[in-house]
């Protein structure tokens, strides 16, 4: 029997387009966030990155760079790969899972993001100044450790 994994993996990206605009989803439990998701087992994170995007938006990314990983220490537990990345092309295309996808300001993201985990991750991600920074949370109550 294979062992379980001790935690998940999950993609989530900051994409941009040419307004400099910022792409957000709504999910349909945790409301507004960064388009994100698992990666699937044997599946490198950029292609997991191009997937999920592509399911939850209906648009594809370039130039996508990691900028953060966050730990997320608590069970379940998981490390989130946060990517920057550049709108390329395809049309705004909500999903089943994600019924709102728009472009918006980083001022109108910052309104709408209302859980603090996706709210900490989109400014972490906007603070990056091109090295690669790595961040920790716990949940209930919901803390940054570093």
């Amino acid at each position: 029997m294979k062992p379980e994994p001790k935690h998940l993996l999950v993609v989530s990206c900051l994409i941009r387009n040419p307004q400099n605009q910022l792409l957000l989803v709504k999910h349909h439990i945790r409301g507004w966030e960064l388009p994100q998701g698992k990666v699937e087992e044997g599946e490198n994170l950029i292609f997991a990155l191009s997937r999920e995007v592509l399911e939850e938006t209906g648009v594809t990314i370039s130039h996508a760079k990691l900028a953060v990983i966050w730990s997320k220490v608590s069970a379940p537990a998981a490390l989130i790969f946060c990517f920057n990345a550049h709108y390329a092309s395809g049309e705004l295309t909500p999903s089943e899972e994600t019924p709102g996808v728009e472009w918006c300001s980083e001022a109108e993201a910052g309104r709408r993001v209302s859980h603090p985990a996706n709210r900490d991750r989109i400014i972490s991600m906007l603070e990056s100044d091109g090295s690669l920074q790595f961040r920790s949370y716990a949940t209930g109550p919901y803390r940054v450790l570093n």
